[in-house]
């Protein structure tokens, strides 16, 4: 039980959900609507070379928090395209419960934040896998080389839908949209490849929250989404994801909650540097 937790946690911020699953619009109200957002068109002004964000992860089991793991991103400026990575762990107390050692890349053009290549390595107990994919935007498809290991792979063939994304260049397009300005209720829909298969998913934003308590920082100016998940082996509610995101310049994730099929967890942001603005989330 507690493997398939960590293997979900280790990513799972803002659209990092759908690394099991895709995403089901909820009940539609009156002040819904779809984004009028391009995917294929979005320019970077939020995050720069050098920003490097750090999040906690704590599973929840019979009111016992217990602090499993960490998951670092980390930005760098290669030229025409941003480097853009994760690297998720299990602390070392946690480690005979379950070990988890992943590293996740996605290059990303500087253009359009469009992955062009995406590179993951994992290792969850004694899971292994490797996976390297090449983009080709312009020929809706995308080449993956999988394997157990980098030595032993198989390449296989995956058409594209158009503007299609990674988990992480997903993440990055979507801290450059200006939620604030949207209508409560909005959706934005998206393309994710992972794992040789394409999600189809509609992120919904549910309004702006200015005091949500956030653990280890305080009060904290913030927007809400709620995402939608199905229900399954992780998730056993569909409406009790939360996820609360900076509600400044730099739109980044602050925390996510959400029960699970056997207790709940929580991610929580635990340091940054190197943010393009001064951060103007945290309330006196």
């Amino acid at each position: 039980m507690l493997s398939s937790k960590m293997n979900w946690s280790m990513y799972m911020l803002l659209p990092a959900v759908l690394v099991l699953t895709s995403f089901q619009v909820g009940e539609v109200t009156p002040d819904m609507g779809v984004l009028d957002v391009d995917p294929c068109e979005n320019s970077n002004g939020v995050f720069q070379d050098g920003e490097k964000i750090v999040y906690k992860i704590y599973y929840n089991w019979n009111f016992i928090w217990i602090a499993a793991g960490e998951v670092v991103f980390q930005v760098k400026d290669d030229g025409d395209h941003y480097h853009i990575s994760a690297m998720g762990r299990t602390f070392k107390s946690y480690d005979w419960v379950f070990k988890v050692r992943d590293t996740y890349d996605s290059f990303v053009e500087k253009e359009t934040l469009l992955p062009e290549r995406t590179i993951r390595k994992v290792e969850e107990g004694n899971y292994r896998l490797y996976d390297d994919v090449a983009y080709n935007h312009d020929a809706s498809l995308a080449v993956s080389k999988k394997g157990k290991t980098k030595d032993a792979l198989s390449e296989e063939s995956i058409p594209l839908e158009k503007c299609t994304h990674d988990i992480l260049s997903s993440i990055y397009m979507m801290r450059n949209i200006d939620f604030q300005s949207m209508p409560k209720g909005s959706s934005l829909p998206l393309s994710v490849y992972l794992d040789r298969k394409i999600y189809d998913i509609d992120v919904i934003y549910a309004g702006i929250e200015e005091e949500k308590r956030v653990r280890g920082i305080g009060k904290c100016n913030t927007m809400l989404f709620k995402p939608k998940v199905v229900v399954g082996n992780i998730f056993k509610d569909n409406d009790g994801m939360n996820v609360w995101v900076s509600n400044d310049e730099n739109r980044i994730p602050l925390m996510i909650e959400s029960p699970i099929s056997v207790g709940s967890v929580k991610v929580v942001l635990k340091s940054y540097k190197g943010l393009k603005y001064d951060p103007l989330f945290e309330l006196p």
